[in-house]
């Protein structure tokens, strides 16, 4: 494939990507109370950590290659790092991951080995939310009568949340891995997530990388996860298509991730691939630590219902909750009072109800 064919149209996508990512920013709240980990797959969460959030995620791995054709054998070490920032925005996320990896390769045919070491991921991007259907305060409301109606599966639930991601893929001096490659090539990614139910939640992205080189990737990937009874434990299933001129294969991964504390998480997973050009098999182990900075943010009241012009604290819900409280207990106190009048044998109907 040509490297000069690429250049024009990829950029122009890249470039309208980068506008529609800090076009009209909004104040939608992605902060949860407990971690939020993109590990231990490798999708990549539609939500932003959350404003002034740091996060790492780390792992180590080892994987078995063994390729057919070429008749190699290799034994793989690697390293990964994210590092996740919630920057400016709520709905706004800067991100590096880097994955170092070493490589030892035994070439069957000619009885020869050889050791090589560099990055085979170094990337930094932004993330933007687009759209959370879960603004909409009604889709958070849980049905005070039925269980059943909090716990099955809605239609509306697949729609889903809507991030995009515009970076570049870093290539920094002699790659073995990604020998020719330009220094710097854009990167762009459309990622998903709906939750299925509040057990089940299913994430997919599509990525194009290394737009500029002469050899681009597509990447597809689907991830459901599963949080079982215990809520600290969580399981996961995922695919992933790779489609490139250097490279292409179908793999597949599951694991599972503890929830330590509320700002950690420790987590295991597996991956396989679908053919033997080369046969694939890893094994990884990760943890995930937040450093919370996180403060309330002020929304306007224009976009709660009955709301005019003006601004409150997040937490105005609690306060709501605890005037409703105060509410009932005055309930309470007029009860007991229109018991007295009664035996004083006053008019019930002079008696307030509600």
């Amino acid at each position: 494939m040509h490297k000069g064919s690429l250049v024009t149209p990829h950029y122009t996508l890249y470039l309208a990507l980068c506008m529609v990512l800090f076009s009209s920013f909004s104040l939608m709240s992605q902060y949860t109370d407990v971690i939020n980990s993109n590990r231990p797959g490798q999708t990549v969460s539609a939500y932003a950590v959350g404003k002034n959030v740091l996060q790492a995620e780390f792992g180590v791995s080892y994987e078995k290659q063994d390729h057919d054709i070429l008749r190699t054998d290799s034994n793989i070490w690697g390293s990964d790092l994210s590092l996740r920032y919630g920057l400016l925005f709520e709905t706004l996320e800067l991100i590096w991951e880097g994955t170092y990896q070493t490589q030892n390769i035994s070439f069957l045919n000619f009885g020869e080995s050889q050791t090589r070491t560099d990055f085979s991921r170094n990337r930094l991007g932004l993330k933007y939310l687009l759209y959370d259907p879960y603004k909409n305060p009604e889709r958070n409301t849980p049905n005070l009568y039925s269980w059943r109606a909090n716990n099955k599966f809605q239609w509306k639930n697949l729609i889903p949340a809507i991030s995009v991601y515009a970076g570049a893929t870093f290539n920094l001096g002699d790659n073995p891995f990604f020998s020719g490659d330009p220094t710097v090539s854009p990167r762009i990614m459309l990622a998903t997530q709906s939750r299925l139910s509040p057990r089940f939640v299913l994430i997919s992205n599509i990525t194009y990388d290394r737009i500029s080189s002469d050899f681009p990737e597509w990447s597809y990937i689907i991830s459901l996860s599963h949080a079982l009874k215990n809520p600290k434990w969580s399981v996961f299933g995922e695919t992933q298509i790779v489609d490139s001129d250097r490279y292409s294969d179908v793999l597949f991964r599951t694991g599972t991730a503890y929830l330590i504390s509320k700002n950690l998480q420790a987590d295991i997973n597996i991956a396989a691939s679908y053919k033997d050009t080369p046969t694939r098999i890893q094994g990884t182990v990760g943890i995930s630590y937040r450093l919370d900075m996180h403060k309330d943010v002020l929304i306007p009241i224009d976009e709660q219902e009955g709301g005019e012009n003006g601004e409150v604290p997040r937490n105005a819900m609690k306060q709501q909750a605890k005037n409703t409280s105060k509410l009932g207990a005055s309930k309470k106190e007029l009860k007991r009072q229109r018991k007295k009048d009664r035996k004083k044998g006053m008019d019930e109907n002079s008696i307030i109800e509600f």
